[in-house]
């Protein structure tokens, strides 16, 4: 089955691993172990972990929080609120991960280094150079994430998360997707609908989902999706994974009410039935 089609946003083809290739290519079918196989990058530092937060995230002994890079974990509850499915599972399994190395680990900071909590962004190896990311997604303790530029172990991530969906492993076992018209609050999503329309102005591409949906790819990264068949894909149902922001405060009319913004195209593709 070919994965790379002609693109209507470019005609120059660029190196590039689509996540609606991953949908439609079955890189599905890696055993776990050797998907989490992600490789060591250069340009890291030992470090001692103080305490792990939650199933990304965790704090160093020299007091910086860390933002493990392109694993987004299913959120604790906080002020009393319920926890998501496999919230405190992946939390304990980092916590394991963490002592199995004697609370040494080694961290490799992301292109962009800290978010805007000021927290760093990471990759973390275990003594034996394994990513701690890609295992936690391995085991379907939390879902890939690309967000350029921190977007180096993507493919790897991507082929992680694609043995746990095949193995419904975590948060895999039942369909966790959002379809696109019932979406009720904003926060991380992995959402699927019917693509109804794509267009490009000032803001980047903006494509339009059934529903109350728009997902927005902004100018300065419009480049990275020259590959995606965004045209041939109107009418077929997609998954788009980000965080949704409620625009409804704006009463613009004609605008849908909720947004997902993309970077990296490993975030978008072909919705594959598999539950």
């Amino acid at each position: 089955m070919r994965c790379r089609r002609p693109s209507p946003y470019g005609s120059t083809l660029k190196k590039a691993s689509l996540w609606g290739a991953f949908f439609v290519c079955g890189l599905a079918g890696a055993p776990a172990a050797q998907a989490a196989d992600c490789p060591l990058l250069p340009g890291g530092q030992e470090v001692m972990v103080r305490q792990v937060v939650d199933g990304d995230t965790l704090r160093l002994v020299d007091g910086r929080s860390v933002r493990l890079i392109g694993v987004n974990a299913p959120e604790l509850g906080k002020s009393g609120g319920t926890a998501q499915p496999y919230a405190e599972t992946a939390r304990r399994r980092l916590q394991a991960l963490v002592e199995a190395n004697d609370d040494r680990l080694r961290l490799v900071p992301g292109s962009e280094a800290t978010d805007h909590y000021g927290r760093t962004l990471a990759h973390l190896y275990d003594r034996q150079g394994h990513n701690l990311e890609a295992q936690l997604i391995a085991e379907g303790l939390g879902y890939a994430v690309a967000i350029a530029p921190n977007t180096r172990l993507a493919d790897c991530q991507a082929a992680a998360e694609g043995a746990a969906r095949k193995a419904r492993l975590g948060v895999w076992k039942k369909d966790p997707t959002l379809a696109s018209t019932r979406i009720e609050e904003g926060g991380f999503a992995v959402v699927q609908g019917r693509l109804q329309d794509v267009e490009r102005n000032r803001g980047g591409l903006w494509l339009q989902f059934d529903g109350d949906l728009v997902v927005n790819v902004p100018n300065r990264f419009v480049a990275a999706f020259d590959e995606v068949p965004l045209q041939q894909w109107i009418g077929r149902n997609l998954e788009a994974r980000g965080w949704i922001s409620d625009r409804s405060r704006r009463k613009e009319s004609g605008r849908a009410r909720w947004q997902m913004t993309l970077s990296d195209p490993h975030m978008l593709g072909l919705r594959v039935e598999s539950f």
